[in-house]
């Protein structure tokens, strides 16, 4: 791969650097030197923002503006022209510099992309299922953000490792498992025809059911709801099947090893279908093992106390937090306690890792400040690094999810949704008429997924959405479909050329203001590359790329380019159309969406 070359942005930036010393007698700090946009109502394509170099010249505005141009226009090549408009500098850089840029761009497979493992390694814990139900709506905003990060992160030149934590342990896993026992009469996925994680899933809300009707009883019977709450006969016996579970009570352990096993089958089905793989998987029932031990040495040390019921706390009031729970006062873990484990843990197994992110719903931010701060107490730095990848929930049009109450949209079943929703819009549009039923069925699972992770890629992480399934796979607008198929619009136009792209005299060669939109677009690209990465944020990509094929349509539409008779012309808008095919895939593929070869 050829090296990333050093950006217009920069080049200007160096020179403005070099040159105000020349002309003023007087230096800036490279701070003072702001670099933006021109705005679409003015001329040119980079503005140097003047002001702040007016207390330290000593000049109006406009003046230093024009001197500055006028010793920009001597000295750096790229600069055609200049305006000032007040306090901003605006340039418009020489054709000559973005046909080079094309030219040398276009020949490298993965423009944008750092050199790989230049950067720390980071690792990237996403997915995070529990072993009583399976994956839902939300957990797909969950993979697919983790995923796509992971991927930024590894493009910006990071080594990365994409992990999960499966949480397999605690009293809400012993709900599904206590259910099974008093109604399962045997059954198993095999039996029942159910998918594993499903199956067991059943058996969760089946809990729920009976722990609901068994607190009516008792409430019915003259005690408070909150008594109630406590005393119902369910909960009583899934708490004490817990204390068996850490007790490894051969029969309560067995079970839970057969129930864990089905819903790892179900979820390894539903991971090859989203085309996620891991590097590293964790397990609760293994780590939390470890922060108990790490509790245990937080308060010998005077870290933790202990109250007189048995139960370890940490007092983080001075912090800004609060007292935590870490252990019970039966000796159980919480959460937190098996988090602490995992992060050493993750520590130890990878001794240069830099920082862990964690990618989990922002109803958990609390926590992972509190978990943060334990780490560092108990004296690992680097947990200062770490990062919650903190994003909103994932709603349905008639409101929220609740996995106890059955009331999820399944993953697997979503995704197969989104297939048949693809097949028909495709067929509503007759885009696919002239292609092999074979061939529509692969397309059609493309465009359904690509449709799925696009939707919940494009919008900042932080916001909640609305899932819209119609509204996703629709062919016009910020879709995956609309990208995929001007992906596969390029590519026609590459096929039907049918010979090699030489490079074109430039001489020949004129750019249009739309031609000049697409290359500045393409020119972003390794800096919005970096941003995304250093924000983990999908979205910044995803909206980008929805404006470089915006763009590239209006181009397409407007230009006859296999018809054009200046042969130099022709060539370059066909470099053109490469190099925005590949990086229309490449960023596509950072978002794990596919792009099919033809639509």
């Amino acid at each position: 791969m050829i090296a990333t070359k050093e950006s217009i942005q920069e080049k200007i930036k160096a020179d403005v650097f070099s040159l105000i010393p020349q002309v003023f007698g007087e230096g800036v700090t490279q701070e003072h030197i702001q670099i933006q946009k021109t705005k679409k109502e003015f001329e040119g394509q980079f503005t140097i923002v003047v002001f702040p170099f007016t207390k330290l010249l000593r000049k109006k505005p406009e003046d230093i503006g024009h001197d500055l141009g006028s010793a920009l226009a001597e000295h750096a090549g790229y600069v055609k022209a200049f305006n000032v408009v007040k306090g901003f500098l605006n340039l418009e850089i020489d054709s000559n510099y973005w046909l080079d840029f094309v030219l040398n761009a276009e020949q490298e497979e993965q423009y944008g992309f750092a050199t790989a493992n230049s950067k720390p390694l980071v690792m990237v814990e996403f997915a995070s299922p529990n072993t009583n139900k399976p994956l839902h709506l939300g957990h797909l905003r969950n993979i697919f953000l983790g995923n796509a990060v992971a991927q930024i992160l590894e493009a910006a030149g990071h080594e990365v490792k994409k992990v999960q934590i499966i949480n397999d342990r605690g009293i809400h896993i012993c709900k599904s498992m206590l259910a099974w026992q008093e109604f399962g009469q045997g059954e198993n996925p095999e039996s029942s025809g159910i998918k594993g994680d499903k199956f067991v899933g059943k058996y969760y809300v089946k809990f729920n059911d009976w722990y609901k009707d068994e607190m009516s009883k008792l409430i019915e019977s003259g005690m408070s709801e909150e008594e109630a709450k406590e005393k119902a006969f369910p909960i009583v016996k899934a708490r004490e099947m817990l204390v068996q579970w850490e007790q490894k009570d051969p029969e309560v352990y067995g079970l839970w090893e057969k129930m864990n096993s089905w819903c790892y089958d179900g979820f390894a089905v539903t991971y090859k279908t989203m085309g996620v793989e891991f590097d590293h998987l964790y397990y609760e029932s293994n780590t939390y093992l470890k922060g108990k031990e790490e509790v245990d040495k937080g308060l010998a040390r005077e870290i933790l106390y202990q109250k007189e019921d048995g139960s370890v706390w940490i007092d983080l009031s001075n912090e800004g937090l609060d007292n935590k729970l870490l252990l019970r006062s039966d000796g159980t873990a919480v959460y937190m306690t098996q988090d602490i484990g995992t992060a050493i843990q993750r520590f130890s197994d990878y001794p240069r890792l830099h920082n862990q992110i964690y990618t989990v719903g922002n109803e958990q931010e609390y926590h992972f400040k509190v978990l943060f701060k334990i780490l560092q107490k108990f004296g690992f730095e680097r947990a200062a690094d770490n990062y919650h990848l903190s994003y909103g929930m994932v709603d349905l049009p008639e409101g929220k999810m609740k996995s106890r109450e059955g009331t999820v949209v399944d993953a697997d079943d979503i995704m197969s949704e989104m297939q048949v929703t693809a097949k028909e819009m495709a067929e509503e549009s007759g885009k696919l008429d002239d292609i092999t039923e074979e061939n529509q069925q692969e397309i059609f699972r493309i465009l359904g997924l690509g449709a799925l992770k696009y939707f919940l890629l494009k919008v900042d992480p932080v916001k909640r959405i609305v899932f819209d399934p119609k509204a996703s796979i629709d062919f016009n607008g910020n879709t995956g479909p609309f990208i995929q198929y001007t992906y596969t619009r390029i590519q026609s136009l590459l096929r039907n050329f049918g010979g090699r792209i030489e490079q074109p005299i430039t001489d020949n060669v004129e750019l249009g203001k739309i031609e000049l939109e697409i290359i500045q677009l393409l020119h972003e690209w390794p800096a919005l590359l970096k941003e995304s990465a250093e924000k983990y944020n999908p979205a910044m990509i995803a909206n980008h790329i929805y404006e470089l094929v915006k763009t590239y349509n209006s181009f397409y539409q407007s230009s006859y380019i296999l018809k054009e008779e200046n042969n130099d012309q022709k060539l370059f808008w066909l470099l053109l159309s490469n190099l925005t095919g590949k990086t229309i895939l490449n960023s596509m593929r950072l978002l794990g969406i596919e792009m099919p070869a033809r639509m």
